[in-house]
């Protein structure tokens, strides 16, 4: 069971995928396999999912004072993605 906690400086979390292309198959998996235990955990934080055809998958992370940090998540494993989005969450 993946949790992660969420919260602190970090205020949204944005996951920008692909319905069908392959580069997104690893974020797709990750949002199937570990999305609802991560909202769980994290029931009011907002985490928006944007699918969007052809695009290249990417993650965005808002903090305090509008800073933003994003991330490409292409080719990415469902575990690569979940490891990049810790990585933000520090």
């Amino acid at each position: 069971m993946t949790t992660v906690r969420l919260g602190g400086a970090l205020k949204e979390l944005r996951i920008h995928l692909c319905q069908t292309g392959l580069q997104s198959a690893g974020v797709r998996e990750f949002v199937e396999k570990s999305y609802v235990n991560i909202k769980k955990a994290n029931p009011t934080f907002p985490i928006l999912i944007r699918e969007c055809s052809g695009i290249q998958p990417r993650i965005w992370a808002r903090y305090d004072r509008g800073v933003e940090r994003s991330a490409a998540l292409t080719n990415m494993s469902a575990e690569e993605v979940l490891n990049t989005l810790k990585q933000l969450v520090k």
